[in-house]
């Protein structure tokens, strides 16, 4: 790394990339607001949300005094943001029966969601507890889902969402049965409800 923190990185190459979503986690995971890292960075609170959501690109210096700001390097929120931009297609297969059978996932590696497919019949052993949000929608088939001890019948289309924390359960019957789970990460730390 260079004395700048930028890995040696071409400084017009640097000015081009996009760091929001990079910035925007560092600031939540120190739970800052934007008026407070204005305040560390000399950077206006105005800029500094152009920058989070990608609609301003920062300079060599201002980037150093953001990465000042949220305690780290303009490196570090540079690999960060570079790791955040991922394209990946998994393709259809049969399901991993070493993993969980009849249930394959449609996300590889450690992201911010994790998505998994289940056909088939498929009983959870014991309740569920995440620490985080979760969708569920039937493709085919139904499920029969109790949350907080209330049961729910779901059919084809239908959707439930369940906030992270609550506890719950579910079985699906039927070969015809297709689910999409997708959770965020156990990982995240999703910021506290203001």
């Amino acid at each position: 790394m260079d004395a700048d923190g930028m890995d040696g990185k071409d400084p017009k190459e640097t000015e081009r990339l996009r760091v929001g979503a990079a910035v925007r986690r560092r600031r939540r995971t120190l739970d800052l607001t934007l008026a407070s890292v204005a305040e560390r960075s000399g950077l206006s609170v105005p800029f500094l949300s152009q920058i989070e959501n990608d609609r301003a690109r920062p300079s060599r210096r201002s980037l150093q005094r953001v990465a000042e700001a949220l305690e780290t390097t303009a490196g570090k929120l540079i690999a960060a943001s570079d790791a955040a931009r991922t394209v990946a297609v998994v393709r259809a297969e049969p399901a991993d029966a070493a993993a969980v059978p009849h249930a394959r996932r449609l996300v590889r590696g450690r992201h911010q969601l994790e998505a998994l497919e289940f056909h088939g019949e498929h009983d959870t052993e014991g309740e569920f507890q995440h620490r985080n949000d979760e969708l569920m929608y039937v493709a085919d088939g139904s499920v029969e889902v109790e949350a907080e001890g209330r049961a729910y019948h779901l059919g084809r289309g239908d959707t439930l969402f369940l906030s992270g924390g609550v506890r719950h359960r579910w079985r699906a019957s039927g070969e015809e049965t297709r689910v999409l789970v997708v959770t965020v990460a156990e990982h995240i730390e999703t910021p506290p409800e203001v």
